[in-house]
């Protein structure tokens, strides 16, 4: 195994590790790579058949945060099998552009039609701040690779007038100092599908777009001003310094690179859906953020289960002989 860094081993020395080893001290606190990660299977299920198949649970961020954390036997699993399925298949161009277009108003339409004004005028003020900040974000190693702030602004929130609310909404949430510092590294999900392109293995996916897509376009308009007006109220709070997010990717990859396969935090990351559900909002508003809560629940998350399984099932049986792997989310 590898030595400790020289930085990790004076926190160690320094923490009151009480009765832990430093290694279990080192991978729960620090979560740096256990000396014996290799036997561990993570985030790694088996279906015992021969040959075997796989269920291996990934995250939304950028794979460099935690490819070193990801045990050997998940790694060779990757390599062993022969047909490689995601949920959407982010290397075809169809994808990415039906993806486009579900996120789109109807023709002719434009978010300062159907927003109320004063939303309208936040949004916008928000999203000026947002590229104002966005030079003073970006990383030095983002410079060298050619990123461009505007570049980048324009590739997350251009054409953001002709969107529908409810992706305005979650590109809000995801226009954060932490999220661009991230961007131009795939995220965990997207490098597997370049890796598996690049060892020619055959790749497919078990959902469509519209199935992705239209449980979010199914909200109510009322439901969608709600939870746009929280999400810039949190966004304003945080530039404010008056608020804090309770769950941050931070979070989600400390967990995922401990192995803590926490429901809390996974099932936002599976649903891409913040949670509004806050003790101080009024009564009739808690009511609206309970309902948004469940609706996402069963839909991308119950009911994508049962049909993601069915999938995987008929997979199978249809072909005995293949060894598949299955990339979705950890939180499903």
């Amino acid at each position: 195994a590898e030595p400790w860094p020289a930085w990790a081993v004076l926190l160690l020395l320094l923490a009151d590790t009480g009765n832990m080893s430093w290694d279990v001290f080192a991978h729960t606190q620090l979560c740096l790579p256990l000396p014996w990660q290799s036997e561990l299977n993570s985030f790694l299920w088996t279906i015992k058949r021969d040959p075997p198949s796989y269920f291996f649970g990934t995250i939304h961020v950028p794979y460099t945060r935690v490819w070193d954390f990801i045990p050997e036997n998940s790694k060779k699993a990757f390599q062993q099998s022969h047909i490689v399925y995601f949920e959407l298949d982010l290397t075809d161009p169809y994808t990415i552009s039906a993806l486009t277009s579900c996120q789109l108003l109807p023709q002719g339409e434009n978010l300062q039609d159907v927003l109320p004004r004063d939303i309208y005028r936040r949004l916008k003020r928000h999203l000026e701040y947002v590229k104002l900040m966005m030079p003073s974000w970006m990383t030095p190693d983002q410079r060298g690779k050619g990123l461009y702030a505007d570049y980048l602004f324009n590739a997350i929130a251009g054409n953001w007038e002709r969107k529908r609310p409810v992706w305005v909404m979650l590109m809000v949430n995801s226009l954060t100092e932490v999220d661009i510092k991230s961007r131009g590294v795939p995220v965990l999900d997207l490098y597997l599908a370049q890796e598996a392109e690049r060892l020619r293995k055959q790749t497919g996916a078990v959902e469509k777009v519209e199935e992705q897509c239209h449980p979010l376009n199914g909200l109510n308009f009322s439901q969608v001003i709600f939870a746009l007006n929280q999400t810039l109220l949190q966004q304003e709070s945080l530039r404010a310094g008056s608020f804090q997010i309770p769950y941050t990717t931070e979070d989600l990859i400390k967990h995922y690179n401990c192995g803590d396969l926490s429901s809390i935090i996974f099932n936002h990351d599976t649903s891409q859906v913040p949670n509004f559900i806050n003790a101080t909002l009024p009564a009739h508003e808690r009511i609206t953020a309970q309902e948004i809560d469940s609706y996402f629940r069963q839909e991308l998350i119950y009911k994508r289960n049962e049909r993601m399984g069915r999938r995987v099932k008929d997979l199978l049986e249809e072909y005995p002989n293949k060894s598949f792997f299955f990339a979705f989310g950890a939180g499903m």
